[in-house]
């Protein structure tokens, strides 16, 4: 008789969709529309994966927003992050709400450009900025934020060739508080750059220093550290005046409040954690009333946010490809959309939802995209329901980041819809097909099929 092979036993923890001892469910509650419309009839409509906006979320978190530190302080000015989703009717929807275009590239401002935004109205951040982009910039009446001495120099030895005279800012960055501190953009304020660059800008005379900017980090969920960064801001524009006689007409204090997503590796969720507008509002605005600023006049406030105001507002919509037991037992699923399309879930863990009740036992899932790659992981470890092939799933707070900084790998990218405030359901980007890359491809004439 031969003797039976061992097999090691496999513990799988399954939640019962019963209430636990504090009377309280563990189970997802299934998400089946987004501003009422079904995702069942979107997904049939524009595909799957598919990427849902809700133009009613942008506009009433842009108004909470606005509202938070326009009651707390009298000039208040926000600006678009182009970067953080640069879709023209995003950018459109915050225009009409009365934000500005913040860019960091030609190309951006290019957007920004057609997209009906005055230049005076265009702030240009960044790197890198061409010769080219920085005089269609300047002779637009754009705001030039200077991130260095190489760019400073480029701005000066292009005076005589502008139609307009530059109107810049400094770009700052400091210790407040936050690590890692950002030093890698802008002027440092401890050790004296900062203040070097003022110097050199305005005892060169054909400039005008306009502003100081900051922006001292991404995600930041401690607001007095806004506080600190206006503080050594108003030190500067008060150093300013006392050696120049120059007023600072704006303290831009950049982007990064944090979203409701939870990091990877978060001891509680960010929904209890993340600060809210009036938290943020509230330190910055005290921050900037307690500045004696030179002949009492009053610098308006500019506020670069981008994840804050668009993240709830992004939504991702798929079907569930398989299921597979890992080495260890423990389960997994795989669905249609992978990191290529969700960037982010390299560092949130993203909430996930099934579309439809399917059962009221969850067990500890990993759920994976369908590229062949290892590191196509949207969520390494969360307590889900059976799907099974077919189903649809969404996942929330995908607004920001995930449709500029996705990629064509091994999968077109897919369409993106959005929802106005009637509920119509409008197509805004088209999925990708082949011929979007032959029309950028060039085949060598010895290559091509004779």
């Amino acid at each position: 008789m031969n003797k039976k092979i061992y097999e090691r036993p496999v513990l799988r923890k399954v939640v019962e969709g019963i209430p636990n001892k504090f009377g309280s469910v563990k189970r997802l509650q299934p998400i089946e529309t987004i501003d009422n419309v079904p995702i069942d009839g979107i997904i049939e409509k524009y595909g799957s994966p598919v990427f849902v906006i809700s133009e009613k979320t942008m506009r009433e978190t842009y108004r909470t927003a606005h509202r938070a530190f326009s009651t707390r302080y009298p000039k208040v000015q926000f600006a678009w992050s182009y970067k953080t989703n640069y879709l023209d009717a995003v950018c459109r929807i915050f225009h009409q709400e009365g934000a500005w275009a913040e860019v960091v590239s030609g190309f951006e401002y290019e957007k920004a450009i057609d997209n009906g935004t005055p230049g005076n109205k265009i702030i240009f951040n960044g790197p890198d900025k061409s010769d080219a982009d920085l005089i269609r910039a300047i002779n637009n009446k754009s705001l030039v934020h200077i991130d260095h001495f190489d760019e400073l120099y480029t701005i000066i030895g292009l005076v005589d060739k502008l139609k307009e005279r530059p109107q810049v800012a400094i770009r700052v960055n400091m210790d407040t508080g936050i690590i890692p501190q950002w030093d890698r953009f802008g002027f440092n304020y401890e050790n004296g750059e900062a203040w070097n660059a003022i110097n050199r800008l305005l005892s060169n005379g054909k400039i005008d220093l306009i502003g100081l900017h900051i922006h001292i980090g991404t995600y930041i969920t401690m607001s007095k550290a806004y506080a600190t960064a206006v503080e050594k801001l108003a030190a500067l524009a008060n150093k300013t005046y006392d050696r120049f006689q120059t007023s600072i007409g704006y303290i831009d204090v950049g982007g990064g409040f944090a979203s409701q997503n939870t990091l990877q590796g978060a001891y509680m969720l960010a929904t209890d954690t993340t600060p809210s507008f009036d938290d943020y509002a509230h330190s910055i605005t005290t921050a900037m009333t307690a500045v004696n600023f030179p002949n009492n006049e009053t610098p308006m406030l500019i506020l670069e946010t981008g994840r804050a105001l668009i993240d709830d507002a992004g939504w991702l919509a798929g079907t569930v490809l398989a299921n597979k037991r890992l080495a260890d037992g423990r389960r997994s699923m795989v669905i249609d959309a992978g990191v290529n399309l969700m960037f982010t879930a390299f560092w949130y863990d993203h909430e996930i939802y099934p579309v439809h009740e399917s059962s009221f036992q969850s067990e500890p899932t990993t759920i994976y995209g369908p590229l062949c790659m290892n590191i196509d992981v949207i969520r390494k470890n969360i307590d889900f329901p059976m799907l099974n092939k077919g189903d649809h799933f969404v996942v929330k707070r995908v607004g920001a980041y995930t449709m500029t900084q996705w990629m064509q790998f091994i999968t077109y990218r897919p369409n993106i819809v959005l929802i106005d405030e009637k509920g119509e359901v409008h197509l805004v980007r088209k999925a990708e097909d082949k011929e979007v890359f032959r029309r950028q491809e060039l085949v060598p004439e010895y290559l091509q099929n004779k």
